[in-house]
C-alpha cells in the first residue's frame, strides 16, 4: 500500500482551506484518510499552518511520500530538514547536538523571517490608512472650498438682486413723484 502525506480541501468556493492528512495514494482526495497531521489556511497573511511535527516525522522515516505542495509545507515547517538531519545521525555523519544546533538555528532565523514579514504587512498597512486618511483630508478640504465659493456666489447674486430690486423701487417711486409735478407744471400754463 502506498501511503501519500497530501491535502484535503475543505471549505467553500474560493475560500478553501486544507487538512494535512496521511492516506492511501488510491482513495479519493477528500476521502478516506489515515491520520490528521494538521491544517493549511492560505486565506490569511501570511498562511497558518498548524501541524503536529512529530507525527509527520514519524510518518516520513516509515515511508510515507508527501505530494509537492505537501512537501513545500513540510520544508516551510522544518520537518524535511529534520528527517534530513536525522538521516545524517543515523549515517554517523552528525551528531545529535551538531543536528540539534543546525535545526535551533534554522528555526530561529524562519522565526525571524516570518516576524519580520508580519510587521512589514502591519506597517504597510498603517502607511495605507495615513495615506487614505491624508487622501480623504484632501478631499474634504477641496469640497469644503467648492461649499465656502459657491456660498460666496449666492451671496452676492442675493446682494445684486437686492440692489437691483432696490434701484427698481427707487426708479418706481422717481417717476411717481415726477408725474404730479409734471401735472402742476402741466396745469400751471394753461392757467
Amino acid at each position: 500500500m502506498a501511503v501519500k502525506i497530501r491535502l484535503q480541501r475543505h471549505g467553500k468556493k474560493n475560500f478553501a482551506f486544507f487538512h494535512i492528512v496521511v492516506a492511501d495514494s488510491r482513495s479519493p482526495r477528500d476521502g478516506r484518510f489515515i491520520e490528521q497531521l494538521g491544517s493549511y489556511n492560505p486565506n490569511t497573511n501570511p498562511a497558518t499552518i498548524v501541524l503536529n511535527a512529530e507525527r509527520a516525522l514519524a510518518w516520513l522515516k516509515v515511508g510515507a511520500e508527501p505530494t509537492l505542495t505537501a512537501r513545500r509545507i513540510l520544508s516551510y515547517e522544518g520537518v524535511m530538514l529534520r528527517h534530513h538531519l536525522d538521516g545524517g545521525i543515523a549515517k554517523g555523519a552528525l551528531t545529535q547536538e551538531a543536528a540539534d544546533k543546525k535545526w535551533n538555528d534554522w528555526k530561529a532565523q524562519r522565526d525571524a523571517k516570518i516576524e519580520a514579514k508580519k510587521s512589514g504587512i502591519k506597517a504597510a498597512d498603517i502607511e495605507a490608512r495615513k495615506a487614505a486618511k491624508a487622501e480623504e483630508a484632501k478631499v474634504n478640504e477641496a469640497r469644503a472650498e467648492a461649499l465656502a465659493k459657491k456660498a460666496a456666489e449666492l451671496a452676492a447674486q442675493k446682494a445684486a438682486e437686492a440692489a437691483e430690486a432696490a434701484a427698481e423701487a427707487a426708479a418706481a417711486e422717481a417717476p411717481a413723484e415726477e408725474a404730479p409735478a409734471a401735472a402742476e407744471a402741466a396745469e400751471a400754463p394753461a392757467e
